[in-house]
């Protein structure tokens, strides 16, 4: 399971030190692709699978699975560490989530995220009203 927050730096070639806690989970390789609100998403290898084939079994009638299988599979791609426990992150992925010098990589359950910092804080600052919203829309969920 991936969890914490840890901040990186992008170098000029686009590459970026995954965290060590996170490289354990994730394995020399892994795949990265565009992520919802605007991060980018990171799963292992088996977890990618699951996923792919999850996504393979959904009907190619239905035009909002073509359309959500274009979004998430055309941008992905496959990392593999070097020896410093960096990764080259494709310069369509670093544009679409907005990633420049520092990234917050963060534990989400199954997956990880990597986050332009300022849009992070778009995504997670919520008031007291939203919070318990959101606690009772978990709560009907059965969390």
């Amino acid at each position: 399971m991936f969890m914490g927050q840890y901040n990186q730096k992008v170098d000029t070639k686009g590459r970026a030190i995954v965290p060590a806690k996170f490289r354990e989970e994730l394995g020399e390789q892994f795949v990265i692709t565009k992520g919802l609100d605007d991060c980018i998403f990171g799963f292992p290898l088996s977890k990618w699978e699951e996923l792919t084939e999850k996504l393979s079994s959904l009907s190619m009638s239905d035009k909002k699975v073509r359309k959500f299988i274009r979004f998430f599979l055309a941008g992905a791609a496959t990392l593999e560490t070097d020896k410093q426990g960096r990764v080259l992150i494709p310069q369509g992925l670093r544009e679409f989530a907005s990633l420049d010098k520092d990234v917050i990589w963060i534990g989400a359950g199954s997956r990880l995220e990597i986050w332009n910092p300022d849009k992070l804080i778009e995504n997670t600052e919520f008031d007291e009203d939203e919070m318990d919203e959101v606690a009772d829309y978990m709560a009907g969920l059965g969390i």
